[in-house]
């Protein structure tokens, strides 16, 4: 499986991922710039990440002017034809504001940035614990219609929930006042991933966290679900 990870000018955190994806996961990855088109040597078996940071400057919206990209416009077809797509942070606003996920990213409730670990609910796969992954962000607050909102509980393409150290998801574990303490969620086909925490990282025992290695595993088959 190949990783191809777009950089934008704004982009902050594509060294972060590209080191994750090989040096902690063993992946090949390569880097995609943002003025070009071609993703020939992808097939839909592999997957293009859109990473963090603050594409274009976060002018007029977060998101807003990297979707009409010149490599977007291959991201959007290499989607459209079953290739598996990871947004992270503004990679998720990105991936909304291009319609390849439903639903907006808003300033946090607080109207502040926050940076710190989350706990989160898997509902991918259950796993042992909940997963401590960092987040880092001013504009997470997931919002879309509640007709939106009762699709995606219905198709359950919401993938990830802010949650307590135990687990449980409530109102205190909701760092930004995302509808229904939504972390992330996936399109109806389950190939296109959006999520506001940042799994790359938390993938080394460096870092003294390697919860981020699950949710790769989870998403893709590929790393240890520790």
């Amino acid at each position: 499986m190949k990783f191809g990870v777009v950089m934008f000018p704004g982009s902050n955190c594509d060294a972060d991922m590209i080191d994750a994806l090989q040096n902690d996961l063993g992946q090949e990855v390569i880097k995609l710039w943002h003025k070009d088109r071609d993703l020939s040597m992808f097939t839909t078996d592999d997957c293009i990440v859109l990473p963090g940071g603050f594409s274009y400057g976060d002018y007029l919206r977060c998101g807003a002017i990297a979707r009409f990209s010149p490599m977007m416009q291959s991201v959007i077809e290499f989607a459209n034809k079953g290739g598996k797509v990871l947004g992270v942070c503004n990679g998720f606003q990105i991936l909304c504001e291009s319609g390849l996920l439903p639903g907006v990213l808003l300033k946090n409730a607080g109207q502040q940035f926050v940076c710190k670990n989350v706990y989160l609910q898997s509902e991918v796969n259950a796993t042992a614990h909940p997963l401590k992954i960092p987040i880092a962000h001013g504009e997470g607050r997931y919002y879309a219609s509640d007709d939106v909102i009762q699709q995606l509980e219905s198709n359950h393409q919401v993938i990830y929930r802010y949650c307590d150290t135990d687990g449980s998801v409530n109102a205190e574990s909701n760092p930004n006042g995302t509808m229904h303490n939504i972390a992330g969620i996936c399109n109806a086909n389950r190939n296109v991933f959006g999520m506001m925490p940042h799994p790359e990282r938390a993938t080394n025992k460096a870092l003294s966290n390697t919860d981020g290695l699950t949710v790769f595993n989870q998403l893709f088959g590929i790393g240890s679900m520790n």
